[in-house]
């Protein structure tokens, strides 16, 4: 399936960097589901106990946290985002949760990863998978590392919005996400366009069976889903 181009991340790193209240925004918009959705992926990520873990677009680093607080003490967490803004509030976060020193922060570009081939046990991505494919310039080159990080049968595990296969469950969400979120995330945040780009993305994402059939074509040997809040979201698991 073809990938469309059209964002670039000379348009998405500064708008995540001047986003304001991320974290909250989400947590209103998602009724506190996002958590929920979280500790659900944190649980697939480590199903496997990977010594070697990479959150990739660790936003303000919530999934890597979350992971530390929760796995043995022999795993390695690395956290990669190219927001430096993004990356300060999730190094903050992790002191004040008391595992900064189990997570190495890197701001790092996902479309040229500063890894050897073959290191990561298990990727976790959360709620940014979006960003890096939908009419990305770099979506295929994004694709192509996280493939080419992961050791042979290494995981990679997506939380991700995604849309409900009930066609008046997938209208109400996309009518909840054109008006309540896209009006009150701009208020809140204080960047329209911003919340104009989210609320727009998460309303024409590929649905399970186009994701799949992207991961597939991108050399994943296997690709399954777990659909979360009816289909308005999703857990995805990918292996090498």
């Amino acid at each position: 399936m073809q990938i469309e181009n059209d964002i670039s991340k000379e348009f998405l790193s500064p708008m995540f960097d001047s986003v304001r209240h991320y974290d909250l925004i989400n947590h209103i918009f998602t009724f506190g589901m996002d958590k929920r959705w979280r500790k659900k992926l944190v649980e697939k990520c480590l199903e496997s106990k990977p010594a070697e873990f990479m959150d990739l677009g660790c936003g303000t680093g919530d999934l890597a946290i979350n992971i530390a607080l929760a796995a043995d003490e022999n795993i390695r967490i690395t956290a990669c985002d190219f927001s430096r803004e993004m990356l300060a509030i999730a190094a903050k976060k992790s002191a004040k949760a008391k595992v900064l020193q189990k997570i190495s922060f890197i701001y790092a570009d996902a479309c040229s990863l500063p890894f050897a081939d073959n290191h990561f046990d298990t990727i976790g991505i959360s709620f940014a998978f979006r960003n890096m494919i939908y009419k990305n310039t770099s979506a295929k080159k994004h694709l192509s590392e996280i493939y080419r990080v992961l050791k042979p049968g290494g995981s990679c595990m997506i939380a991700e919005s995604s849309q409900p296969a009930i066609k008046i469950i997938r209208i109400l969400s996309h009518f909840y996400i054109r008006t309540f979120v896209y009006l009150a995330g701009s208020m809140i945040s204080g960047n329209r366009q911003a919340y104009r780009y989210l609320s727009q993305s998460a309303i024409n994402f590929y649905n399970t069976g186009e994701l799949k059939k992207i991961f597939i074509s991108s050399g994943f040997k296997s690709a399954k889903h777990w659909p979360l809040f009816l289909g308005a979201a999703a857990i995805y698991e990918l292996i090498k």
